[in-house]
């Protein structure tokens, strides 16, 4: 069982066209392939009434309570949500760095989403945010040459980014994980804000 998996979507992200209808949040329940599970679907779908039925149903399984914010329209909203943890998209611009600190400085965890994939220029980001390594997009570049400058600046952790049940696992982030010898860092449970190799 992996440690934890905080980047996982459902059938809440309603306009994901990744996402496949068997993607529950009861099926998650029963696969439990993490020991610390978070649900971070896209906050563009979870505006009221549809945030209090996620939340609920996030918290019934006793899952974490996460968003994903893709675009920076929507971080005030995502900020005004009782979250347990925040997932970004950081695209290389000047408001996406601004937000990045604005979420860094709340107290509320800050997980940094494809930062390769979307050419995130780390040496902007505040110490403070948490660098994920996913399976969903690492393979596609030189991993090794992007990440390896900030190996000690930043904590990271291992995600799925899943959006149908078969990609319930970390197999490929893992292995680059241990290619660099990144030490993870769990957020949540008897472990809190620890790195483990």
């Amino acid at each position: 069982m992996l440690p934890q998996d905080l980047h996982i979507h459902t059938v809440f992200s309603s306009g994901d066209g990744a996402v496949v209808p068997q993607q529950t949040i009861d099926l998650i329940a029963s696969v439990r392939h993490a020991e610390t599970i978070g649900i971070s679907d896209h906050v563009e779908y979870l505006h009221e009434p549809v945030f209090t039925d996620y939340a609920a149903t996030v918290r019934k399984h006793g899952f974490r309570l996460g968003v994903e914010i893709v675009d920076n329209n929507d971080v005030d909203f995502a900020m005004s949500l009782p979250l347990e943890y925040r997932v970004f998209h950081c695209y290389d611009d000047d408001r996406s760095y601004a937000n990045a600190e604005r979420m860094a400085e709340s107290g509320t965890p800050l997980i940094i989403a494809h930062p390769m994939a979307l050419g995130t220029n780390l040496g902007r980001l505040p110490r403070e945010c948490i660098v994920e390594i996913n399976n969903r997009y690492i393979w596609r570049n030189d991993w090794s040459s992007f990440y390896t400058p900030w190996l000690n600046r930043f904590r990271f952790i291992f995600s799925s980014d899943a959006h149908q049940p078969n990609w319930l696992n970390q197999n490929v982030a893992r292995y680059v994980g241990r290619e660099l010898g990144i030490r993870e860092t769990l957020l949540f449970g008897d472990r809190k804000q620890i790195s483990v190799a």
